[in-house]
C-alpha cells in the first residue's frame, strides 16, 4: 500500500492538511473512488481553482473527504452517501479544532457534489468540486470507472444484439455501455462553472469516441 505521506504530497500546498485527512478518506475497496480518484480530483480542482478563485484550503479539505464513506453504486442507501460523508467530515474537521464557518462550508460541498443527492451547490468551492468530480466521471477516465464498476456490479459490457439500445429500453445496471445515455452524457450539461464546462465538453468528446470505437469494433 503507498504510505499516506507519499499520496498526502500530491495535494501540495496542504500536504499537511492531506496527511490528516487522508487515513479518513477512503472506506472500503471500490477502486473507482480510491486515492488515485482523490488526485485526479484535487487536480481537476485546482485547474478550475485558478481559473474560478475560491478558498483553496476549503476546496482541499472538500476534495479529501468527499467520498469518506463507501455507498456502493447498487445499494439503497447511495443518494445519502453525500450526507452521510458530509456528517463524518464535518465531526472530523471540528476534532481537528477547524472554525465552525469553516467546517459548515466543507460540509455543504460534499454534500451538494453528488448526482445522486441532487441538491444544488451554493457556494463557489461547492460548485468547484462538484465539477471536479464529475470531470472525473467522464472523458477515458469515466469510460474505464464505468467499465470497472459494471465489474463489480456484475453487469455485461453490451446487450450484444442491440448495443445502443435502439430497439430496447436502457438498462444500465444490465449493460455498461447504457450507463454513457442514461447518466454519463447528461453530466456535461450541468456544470456549475464556466472553467469547468471548457474541460467537460473535452471530456464528453472523448467519452464519444470511446463509444464509437467500441461499437466499430463489435
Amino acid at each position: 500500500m503507498t504510505p499516506v505521506r507519499s499520496i498526502a504530497a500530491a495535494f501540495t500546498p496542504y500536504e499537511a492538511l492531506a496527511e490528516r485527512l487522508l487515513p479518513h478518506a477512503v472506506s472500503g475497496n471500490d477502486g473507482s473512488h480510491d486515492a488515485a480518484h482523490l488526485i485526479r480530483v484535487w487536480k481537476n480542482a485546482k485547474r478550475i481553482h485558478g481559473a474560478e478563485g475560491g478558498d483553496l484550503r476549503l476546496l482541499t479539505a472538500a476534495v479529501l473527504l468527499h467520498d469518506c464513506v463507501a455507498v456502493e453504486k447498487n445499494s439503497p442507501l447511495r443518494a445519502e452517501a453525500s450526507r452521510l460523508a458530509a456528517e463524518k467530515a464535518y465531526a472530523l474537521l471540528d476534532e481537528l479544532g477547524w472554525r465552525t464557518v469553516d467546517i459548515a462550508a466543507v460540509a455543504h460541498a460534499i454534500l451538494t457534489h453528488s448526482f445522486s443527492a441532487n441538491l444544488a451547490p451554493e457556494s463557489l468551492e461547492a460548485r468547484i468540486l462538484q465539477d471536479a468530480d464529475r470531470l472525473d466521471a467522464i472523458g477515458m477516465i469515466g469510460a474505464a470507472r464505468c467499465f470497472y464498476v459494471a465489474g463489480r456490479m456484475g453487469s455485461g459490457l453490451y446487450d450484444p444484439l442491440d448495443p445502443l439500445g435502439e430497439n430496447r429500453p436502457l438498462d444500465d445496471k444490465a449493460y455498461a455501455i447504457d450507463h454513457f445515455e442514461t447518466k454519463l452524457f447528461k453530466l456535461t450539461g450541468g456544470f456549475q462553472t464556466a472553467a469547468g464546462r471548457a474541460l467537460a465538453r473535452q471530456r464528453q468528446e472523448r467519452l464519444r469516441a470511446v463509444l464509437a470505437m467500441l461499437i466499430e469494433e463489435i
